[in-house]
């Protein structure tokens, strides 16, 4: 077994099931969309941890010094076949909450995901680690989680040794949330659709830097897929008045009829209708079986903040 400090936490991690009795500074992990908010904390964690990184992502980046980076479009270029190869596992986070005519949700979500599985194969890569979005069933009709699903079926039926994670709100300084309500502060005015009642279960991004690397190394998260929920359920009015505390902020309600018929009618909406969907869906899960797979103490929501 080896000990990995992060941050003052222990992670317990059983290199060898994956690794197979290699030394740390020999395994190298690649990391897809590198220069996004998950991946900047998931490379600084593997960084500290002297872990060789693979950073692909398909706009330029500022790499660590010990890092490989590498500008791909599609995956399937033969210079990224030749670095993957060298690589023990592929965390995939690429993904958007908002789609246009050049980015749908069915070209980033599904078609580079059969992309990704397809340059793993090549490469013989064994391991990938997805991150899906809580609420992700076969059941709902959303376009959003139907191309999450969809990915997920792709990897699943890969034959690779998987984890997909169902995040909830993902939270940090630049995470999509509070650059979402932080430029609305800027005009002085939160706006939120409904009641605002409906629930969010956020997690604290550095803690799910760490619990991707538990998923890497440790057989027990062995094709799984794991609700990557927070400790605290919250109200997304009680979130937005702890957000906005201590600010002059004004809280301004909008029946959620004005919110989607804007979302529809707008493409320059506050809420897209993706949003809005993911939002007043009100998805939470149990966090208990997150507990039982992790050893990662996770962060309560004040802390966030």
């Amino acid at each position: 077994n080896m000990s990995i400090l992060c941050n003052n936490d222990i992670l317990k991690i059983n290199c060898c099931m994956i690794f197979s009795m290699r030394n740390q500074s020999t395994i190298q992990i690649a990391i897809t969309g590198a220069n996004g908010f998950v991946s900047k904390s998931l490379r600084n964690l593997l960084f500290k941890n002297k872990i060789n990184v693979l950073g692909i992502s398909r706009k330029n980046f500022q790499k660590h010094p010990s890092e490989i980076k590498i500008q791909s479009t599609n995956f399937l270029e033969q210079k990224l076949q030749n670095k993957l190869r060298n690589c023990d596992a592929l965390v995939h986070l690429i993904g958007i909450g908002r789609q246009s005519s050049k980015s749908t949700f069915e070209e980033i979500h599904v078609n580079l995901t059969k992309n990704v599985i397809k340059a793993c194969k090549k490469a013989d890569v064994k391991k990938i680690v997805y991150i899906s979005g809580l609420g992700v069933s076969k059941n709902n009709g959303s376009s959003y989680f139907v191309s999450k699903y969809k990915a997920e079926q792709e990897i699943i039926n890969s034959g690779l040794d998987y984890t997909i994670f169902r995040a909830s709100y993902i939270i940090g300084k630049k995470d999509y949330l509070t650059k979402f309500l932080s430029k609305q502060m800027e005009n002085g005015v939160i706006i939120i659709p409904g009641s605002g009642k409906y629930l969010i279960q956020p997690i604290f991004v550095d803690d799910v830097a760490k619990i991707i690397l538990e998923a890497i190394a440790e057989k027990k998260f062995s094709n799984k897929i794991v609700d990557l929920v927070g400790p605290q359920k919250i109200s997304f009015e009680d979130f937005v008045n702890l957000f906005a505390k201590n600010t002059k902020t004004e809280i301004q309600k909008v029946s959620l009829d004005d919110a989607y018929h804007e979302a529809k009618h707008n493409p320059r909406s506050v809420y897209g209708l993706e949003t809005l969907n993911i939002l007043v869906g009100s998805y939470t899960s149990d966090v208990k079986r997150l507990k039982k797979l992790s050893d990662v103490k996770l962060t309560k929501i004040s802390k966030m903040l």
